[in-house]
Order: C-alpha cells, then structure tokens, then sequence
C-alpha cells in the first residue's frame, strides 16, 4: 500500500514555523491591557452601625487616585432630585468609609464612582440601604427608676413631641422645657414591672428603651442589714418575697432556702451583699435579683449555690442583674439525684470563680430540663476547668430532653486550657444552642463527649485569641463553630473588668453581653 509522506511532512514544516515565529516575536508580548476610562468600583457593601451611621466599603482598584459619592434620601437607586451628601477626594485608605448622622428609619441609596487624573471618571456604581430607629436616650442615673416612677433622660435640645410607655397605654406630652432639659419624670407605674418607652417627634421615633420599676415594698417583706436574715429565711412560707436594703448580710455564712421564695435588692445601684452561699434544700425555687453573692472567706470554698437535696424536684432557679464573685470552687453544683426545673443566670457579672474542685456550672447526679445562661459576663474564672459541666445521669431520669441556651453573652479568658471543654455535655439528650457570644483569651474547646449535641445552634459569634473553637485549629474537639468572626473586640479595660466594646461592627450586630454595647 502506498503511503502519503507529504502530509506529515507539511506538518513538521508548521510545526518549526510555529516555533521559530513564537520565539520571534517575544520581545512584544502582551504585559498589559491600558484603558482610558476607569471601572466602577465593584462589591459595594454596606453595614449600619450605631443605628444611624452607615459603614461603606468596596474593592480598591490600584489604578484610582480618589472616589466620589453621592447620598440620595430615597431607595431606588435612581439618583434623581438633589443628594443630601456628597463626598469627594475619598482615598482607598479611608475605606472602610463612615457616613455619620443620617436620620433614623429611612431609606438611603449611595453612589460611588471612580476617579483619576488624565483618564475618564467611571461610571457610578450604586448601594441602598435603612437606617435603624435612632435613640437619643442618655443612660439612666441612680434613682432615676423608683417602684411607681421613672425619670427618662436624652440628648438636651433634641426635638419631641410625646413619650409613650407600655403596658398601660401612657402617652406624656413634651414640653418645650423638658426638651431644653433633656429630661422628664412619669409618675403612677406599677412597681415591678418591665416598661417599654418609647420618645417619638410626630411620627418618628426617635428612641426606644426598656426598665423595671423597683421593688414594691409593698408587696414584699422589707428586711435590713440589721434584721437576723437567718432566721427570717427559716421561717419563710411559700410564695413570700423579700427586699434587702443596702448593706451586708451574714459572714461567710451558708443561706438556706426551703421554699419557694424571692430574694430580691431594693435598689439595683445599690445592692445588698449577701456573704456566703445558697443551700437549696426540700425541693425549693428560688429568684435571686439584683444582689451581690460574695463569697469570700468561706472554709470549704464552697459554689455559690449548691443543691442539698436528694430525691426531690426543685422548683426554678433564677439569678438576674446580680454579681458573683470570690468562689473557689465554682458557680453550681448539683450532685444529688435530684431534678431542677429550669436554672436560668440571665444580665450577671460573675467574677473570681477560680474553680479549683469543681466545674463552673457542674451538675454530677442530678438534671435540669432547661439551663439558660444569656447576657452575662464572666471573666478571671475557669481558669483550668469546665465551663459547663452535665455528667450522664439519664438512667435516674429517663424521657429528659435537656435544652442548654449561651446567648449573648461574654466570656474572657474562661477554661484557658486546651483540654477543657466549654460545653462538657455528658447527660442524654441534649440540645444546645450557642449564638451571639463574645469568646476572648482562651486555648479551651467546645466538646470532646460523643453525647454532647453534635450539632448545636451556632450563629451570631465572636471567637478572639480562642483558636480551638474553629476548625482549622486540628483541636480534639469534635463540635466547631466556623461561622463566627475573629474581630478583635478592643474591650476598653478587660484587666480591671471593663469589657466595652469598641469595635463598631461587633457593636452593631450587638454581639455579647449587651451591658458593654454603649
């Protein structure tokens, strides 16, 4: 058979055709691609922060000198009629860019356009977004809420109409003083009740905040440092409410609760010290409120509440807007083979809780149906130990299904130890949720235990300096929570116990404990 030797012959020929003409031409090849009009900046982001600021930022392009904005009142994007902003000469390393003050509820559209000399400005590219409700309320004073009044502070000369508060309906017309004052008293509220206050200017609000008027004394037993607080709770019926005035009760003494009661501080800036513990015993509940737990120079370095009782179910358990300081051992401790109904710690500063013998929140025999822990701050403590600690005693309390809640909270430095646990969850079954809390300063993990819930609610969190809570660490842990941010917090003093936040992102997602957003 004849074969055809032209055609790959032709192609060997091409082929050092090709090769010569590649290397021929190298000396003009394409490094670069010149145009003469800028590009529009791309991926615009937009964040409100402070409910009225606004934080902008998009893509640096290397190529642009400066950037020009507009700020339209309205969400369209159309850009029609007079902007109430303009920015021009913004520099890619003003980004992130802040537009300050805008008014509060209301739809603003942005453009931004690129700039630089000897070539055409970009087209503009656009971004709408909503201011939140302002609030110019300045912080209450001490004495500003009494059991039947509350004196509302905001920023003097701002203009308002009418203040408004729920339950009841109240609606208290401004007058042109109390708008100069900045200030206004509201008589005839019930006492121990949450208000919500709204200030409003016509139609727009311009503040929304919410108190608890104080103790009715009325309604409670009134008790002073110098009554024999002892035997008062000794002799308590179900159902009766106690309201501690200022000072210090007992010394480094064990209080012992037996029935269903409330224990509650008359003035929350000015709360009553109770040194020692809580014993709960005889299947009591107990609402501790607005006290401070101090328990410095106990013997054993007891918690600061411990259940004593077996083989009964306690009442709730309830601790809120109180502090808690100077335990050696931990903050609960339920090791009896008994059931609470809820423990609930909710708006606590809890500090000094070394936990050297015990867990923070450590329950050995017993169980709960419901551990909530939201707003707190919790700092020196934990220093080697568990932050929550749930052993598996499921067999003495068959059909539990345990809801564990951290929401919003801040935690600093606890469990520092790569081997601990923030979640040591042991008791079958169990459902965690674990959202929007600042965790700073910690080698620790969330779980190693196969009962703990495996898939918990994560969402809303801030992990820094706390590597082991994210995947990428390699830890032994079997639970991470990858959808939580790394910003630093910029706490204002966290030595001295001063977490306030400065970084204006966590501060607008209101992230952690909500004490600290100011």
């Amino acid at each position: 058979m004849r074969r055809n030797i032209y055609t790959p012959l032709f192609a060997l020929c091409a082929m050092l055709l090709l090769n010569f003409s590649c290397t021929d031409d190298r000396a003009e090849e394409l490094t670069s691609i010149e145009y003469d009009r800028l590009f529009s900046p791309i991926k615009i982001e937009s964040f409100i922060i402070n409910r009225t600021d606004a934080r902008l930022s998009w893509t640096i392009n290397r190529d642009v000198e400066s950037y020009t904005l507009e700020v339209y009142a309205d969400d369209s994007l159309s850009f029609t009629g007079t902007p109430v902003r303009n920015y021009e000469g913004v520099t890619g390393d003003q980004l992130p860019f802040y537009i300050r003050d805008l008014d509060g509820e209301t739809q603003y559209s942005v453009r931004i356009k690129s700039v630089a000399t000897g070539k055409t400005e970009s087209k503009w590219s656009g971004v709408t977004f909503k201011t939140g409700t302002e609030n110019i309320f300045q912080p209450f004073q001490d004495g500003d809420i009494t059991a039947t009044s509350v004196t509302l502070r905001w920023i003097p000369g701002r203009a308002l109409t009418a203040i408004t508060l729920e339950p009841g309906g109240i609606t208290h017309p401004v007058t042109a003083a109390e708008v100069a004052a900045g200030s206004a008293t509201i008589e005839g509220l019930t006492g121990e009740t949450t208000y919500t206050v709204t200030l409003r200017n016509g139609a727009k609000t311009r503040g929304i905040v919410e108190f608890m008027t104080l103790v009715d004394i009325g309604n409670a037993i009134a008790v002073h440092p110098e009554d024999d607080f002892l035997a008062l709770l000794a002799a308590a019926n179900d159902g009766d409410a106690f309201a501690l005035f200022p000072g210090t009760y007992g010394s480094a003494n064990k209080f012992t609760v037996n029935k269903n009661i409330e224990i509650k501080g008359v003035y929350p800036f000015n709360k009553p010290v109770l040194s020692g513990y809580i014993s709960m015993e005889d299947a009591a509940g107990l609402v501790l409120k607005d006290v401070v737990l101090d328990g410095t120079g106990l013997a054993d370095g007891n918690q600061s509440i411990v259940f004593n009782t077996s083989d009964v179910t306690f009442g709730a358990l309830r601790v809120e807007g109180s502090e808690i300081k100077n335990y050696v051992k931990g903050l609960m401790y339920l090791n009896v083979t008994a059931k609470v109904a809820s423990i609930t710690f909710h708006n606590n500063l809890i500090y000094n809780i070394e936990c050297n013998g015990g867990d923070f929140l450590d329950s050995r025999k017993g169980a709960f149906d419901v551990l909530t822990f939201t707003n707190n701050t919790v700092y020196n403590s934990v220093a080697a130990r568990d932050f929550i600690r749930y052993d598996d005693a499921s067999s003495s309390f068959p059909g539990i299904t345990t809801q564990i809640t951290v929401d919003h909270n801040t935690l600093h430095g606890v469990s520092n130890n790569a081997s601990k646990r923030l979640l040591y969850v042991r008791f079958k079954v169990n459902e965690i949720t674990f959202t929007n809390n600042i965790v700073t300063e910690t080698a620790c993990i969330f779980s190693n235990q196969a009962n703990t819930d495996q898939t918990p609610t994560f969402g809303g969190n801030n992990f820094f300096n706390a590597p082991n809570l994210f995947s990428a660490s390699g830890s032994t842990s079997n639970i991470f929570d990858d959808s939580a941010t790394q910003e630093n917090p910029g706490y204002t003093n966290a030595a001295n116990g001063n977490f306030t936040v400065t970084n204006e992102l966590l501060k607008a997602k209101g992230t952690g404990d909500p004490r600290w957003m100011q």
